[in-house]
């Protein structure tokens, strides 16, 4: 056997992707980033050695349409897409594929942690900053990669769960254990994984004509200025020359993100269904979800057990069925969570609660409030702010809707934290959207979640409603 076989399905991959990289401009657009900053990773590729992340195959198809038109590119999207998944597949099926994906998971979800923290101290840095200067100007444009990280970032660590619950369960039965797939020396098996370096501040960027937004809408959608293109994509004509600070995340290859959120920016965004490992394909709406008075014993208790039980995971090595387990507790009572907080950082498990808060934020938003308020009421309100800022990734609509039910139950607290944190993470144009399911009930709710943030902030969401007829010259 060759040292590299590539599985068959991978090769048609590959030979597609050749066809295509083979139509497009090698020093513009988006294949001009991926060339600039890792042409080995990119070649590995076109050679059939690595899968590509479907949002790389997604950004070549926006360079396509520069070329071939869009109608064609959305025509086109669908074979793309069938190669590509049967490509992963296949590559995934290849020894060592489970432990690859494992170990890529696991790093993901430190590129969603980190960018998480960097977004926040960039929020504090921006209110520290005069409005209009030149830091401020350079912090407010860092910020919107910062959130394009963490879409991204989102939309891939569910892609890779996908991938991974695809494939059949390990030997002995457990997930992420040594076997004798992982003696199966790397080198053998596929080449080392490619990887981008970290962001620069220097190297080509698409004109914007290109868009890759993540799972939802990046703060700029609909708007003069554009995160392909710079503050002001309309000017840009399409030139490289302008800094770039993508592509970047742990990995480069072997990570698709949901066709439906990349390839084509207008495509809608999903509904507010369970999004974590434990949910796969739901497709039905989540019942309400009500605050639970937790039994201090039972909450205790369960904390302990879930701790001790992890950290015997960990120890084993186990770490799929460790991030199983904490699937599973982010679905215990909203009140039970801080005592479990508090048990997991105790027990010097920290990371472990940040994977536990990630998985928590993929749950539909009635809960997602309800937990968030328990943590906040509990003493954790920095972590009932992340989880907040996590998770409203969604439609208008959708937090809208929530907002309105926590409303009508007397939580007026989450609602107006829920709204806060929407308007943190999306644009005014955005979050002014809310107010269209109701706006006589919604826009006095969404004034005072502006009045929480910056003066600037403020105003320029009430210029937002104005614009959209919801609030009077």
């Amino acid at each position: 056997m060759a040292v590299h076989q590539v599985p068959a399905q991978t090769g048609v991959f590959a030979r597609y992707l050749k066809g295509l990289a083979a139509l497009l401009d090698r020093d513009g657009g988006w294949y001009a980033v991926f060339l600039h900053r890792d042409p080995q990773g990119m070649q590995a590729c076109l050679d059939g050695f690595e899968v590509p992340p479907w949002d790389v195959v997604g950004s070549l198809l926006q360079d396509l349409a520069v070329v071939r038109g869009r109608e064609f590119v959305e025509q086109e999207q669908l074979r793309a897409k069938q190669l590509h998944t049967a490509s992963a597949a296949a590559h995934d099926r290849r020894p060592g594929g489970r432990e690859a994906l494992v170990e890529r998971l696991e790093l993901m979800r430190r590129e969603l942690i980190h960018a998480t923290g960097r977004d926040e101290e960039l929020i504090r840095l921006i209110a520290s900053e005069p409005e209009g200067t030149e830091t401020a100007e350079q912090l407010a444009y860092e910020l919107e990669w910062v959130r394009d990280d963490h879409a991204r970032a989102t939309a891939r660590v569910a892609e890779l769960r996908r991938r991974l619950a695809a494939l059949p369960p390990p030997e002995h039965g457990r997930a992420g254990a040594p076997g004798a797939a992982e003696r199966v020396p790397r080198q053998a098996s596929r080449p080392a994984p490619v990887q981008w370096p970290a962001p620069a501040q220097e190297g080509p960027r698409p004109g914007p004509h290109t868009h890759t937004a993540g799972p939802s809408a990046g703060p700029d959608q609909g708007k003069g200025r554009s995160k392909d293109g710079g503050k002001d994509g309309g000017k840009d004509g399409g030139k490289t020359k302008d800094k770039r600070r993508r592509p970047r995340g742990a990995r480069f290859a072997g990570m698709e993100e949901d066709a439906e959120a990349v390839a084509v920016p207008e495509l809608p965004v999903g509904g507010d269904l369970p999004r974590g490992a434990r949910y796969g394909g739901a497709g039905t709406a989540p019942e309400q979800e009500q605050p639970v008075l937790a039994d201090p014993d039972d909450a205790l208790r369960a904390a302990r057990e879930t701790v001790r039980t992890l950290g015997r995971l960990r120890a084993e090595g186990r770490s799929g069925e460790a991030h199983a387990l904490l699937c599973e507790a982010a679905t215990l009572p909203a009140t039970w969570l801080p005592v479990l907080a508090a048990e997991l950082h105790r027990a010097g498990l920290e990371a472990d609660w940040a994977t536990l808060l990630w998985e928590a934020a993929s749950q539909p938003v009635l809960r997602l409030a309800a937990i968030a308020g328990a943590l906040s009421g509990a003493g954790r309100a920095q972590d009932g702010h992340q989880l907040l800022r996590q998770g409203v990734t969604r439609p208008a609509d959708e937090i809208a809707a929530a907002v309105l039910s926590l409303d009508e139950d007397g939580r007026a607290p989450e609602a107006l934290a829920l709204l806060i944190a929407y308007a943190q993470l999306h644009t005014p144009a955005d979050t002014a959207r809310i107010a269209d399911r109701d706006p006589a009930r919604l826009v006095p709710r969404l004034l005072a979640a502006a009045r929480a943030g910056t003066a600037a902030h403020e105003r320029d969401l009430v210029h937002a409603l104005r614009v959209s007829g919801h609030l009077g010259a």
